[in-house]
């Protein structure tokens, strides 16, 4: 990780968001291009990759483990797929940096290979929650080991012999269940996962692109150990979740009117824009197509007066990852927006209801955060200094606040920016944010 004395974002008050952009790719996506392209036969071409750390820290990690990839290049990466029974054993551990998706996904592949693999990560990434992956997984006969506390580094024994399980996800999480379709694919028999509200539904799409059968009832996956993986091209559409920044900022900023460029919008993803409309954002969908088995549009966002609400439960794990965008959201609009079943948002990068709170506090908005939400009344914003504590989407969701803010508003700590969004600052900064990355 960079030092954080050097990367501090000065955001000065006003501006506007205008004109057309394109946000880096889906962070989710890349990591799976990776993971199952390394496993597919034949190459991968793979465009719209995110360069950013978490996702190289995923491509490093299966470099480790003997696969060809060249690139990136602009986005453009190419994997020489190996086989599901091609990987070989890293002469190192495998360091996934910050990246929980990188840890969780690849605990449940490595369950099921012939060699010992051990993952470690940053400060960051050690301190998040594993036993949610790992449980299922020794269910399945992996043999793996964490802290007392349930946390990373893993240790994970080769040679285990799994066997297909039917699991009931306690918590909806996209990581879990991915990780546990990644174990099935060495498992003997079925391994089903039944999740209790939708979540990204990344894993199976690309699995079935590439020929694996993936059977989906209601809220129920299911796959069948044993089966091939076919290589295809791979064209990774932009983040709907490095989009809901600039969703956030041009409903805020008036005179705002943006177009965001061939966005995904997979519906297991959309909750942020269902959010937002309901808060009265004004925003288009238009040039709906499909890219890589992706559905991707371009969106228009323009100003609007947003309105408190309480947040359906339904739509609360669609959009889990743009909560702290959706908290800037409500700190500008009308009267009280209440959130409930986001106790996930604890075990994040940050406590990010937590830090959330604390932030929007400091620039005067009266946030109060609870076990598994937060009530936010919305007000003016004021200016002062925030702490994102490391996490890339308080940072960037603090730099949006700005453009309603009453003075400036700067932020300590924005290094980990670079795992999901480079370039975040001269992007934004061309879009109309007054954005410096002070040194």
């Amino acid at each position: 990780m960079n030092s954080a004395s050097s990367h501090v974002y000065r955001v000065d008050p006003g501006g506007r968001l205008t004109g057309r952009l394109r946000v880096p790719g889906d962070k989710s996506i890349s990591h799976r291009s990776i993971i199952l392209g390394s496993l597919a036969e034949g190459i991968t071409d793979v465009s719209g990759f995110l360069e950013g750390e978490d996702s190289l820290a995923t491509l490093s990690a299966f470099r480790d483990m003997g696969v060809s990839i060249s690139g990136p290049d602009q986005g453009r990466i190419r994997i020489q797929g190996i086989g599901l029974h091609g990987l070989k054993a890293s002469p190192t551990p495998l360091n996934l940096g910050n990246s929980g998706t990188s840890m969780r996904l690849l605990a449940g592949l490595l369950a099921g290979q012939s060699f010992d693999s051990r993952l470690i990560g940053d400060a960051s990434l050690t301190g998040r929650p594993m036993g949610r992956v790992v449980d299922p997984l020794t269910r399945m006969g992996a043999q793996v080991r964490m802290t007392e506390s349930k946390t990373a580094p893993l240790e994970i024994q080769g040679g285990a012999v799994l066997s297909g399980i039917d699991y009931d996800m306690p918590v909806a999480s996209a990581q879990v269940k991915s990780s546990l379709l990644l174990a099935g694919l060495y498992a003997k028999g079925r391994t089903c996962v039944r999740e209790p509200a939708p979540t990204r539904d990344h894993t199976e799409r690309m699995l079935q692109g590439m020929g694996y059968p993936v059977e989906r009832t209601g809220n129920r996956i299911c796959l069948q150990g044993g089966h091939r993986l076919k290589a295809i091209p791979i064209e990774v559409p932009a983040d709907i979740s490095s989009a809901a920044f600039f969703l956030v900022g041009a409903s805020i900023a008036p005179d705002s009117d943006l177009i965001l460029e061939h966005v995904g919008i997979n519906p297991t993803r959309t909750g942020v824009l269902d959010i937002l409309k309901r808060m009265g954002a004004n925003i288009d969908i238009v040039a709906t197509r499909e890219a890589g088995g992706e559905p991707v549009a371009d969106l228009r966002v323009r100003s609007a007066v947003l309105r408190g609400i309480e947040i359906p439960p339904d739509l609360v794990p669609l959009a889990i990852d743009e909560f702290p965008a959706l908290f800037v959201a409500a700190a500008c609009a009308e009267g009280q927006t209440v959130l409930t079943g986001a106790g996930e948002l604890r075990v994040k990068e940050s406590d990010r209801i937590g830090v959330m709170a604390e932030g929007l506090k400091t620039l005067g908005i009266d946030a109060h955060p609870t076990p598994d939400g937060m009530v936010i009344r919305g007000g003016v914003l004021s200016g002062g200094t925030v702490e994102s504590h490391g996490d890339h989407r308080i940072a960037m969701a603090f730099a949006m606040a700005a453009l309603r803010s009453s003075q400036r508003i700067t932020i300590n700590d924005c290094a980990n920016v670079n795992t999901s969004f480079p370039g975040f600052v001269d992007l934004s900064r061309a879009a109309g944010l007054l954005v410096q990355n002070i040194r």
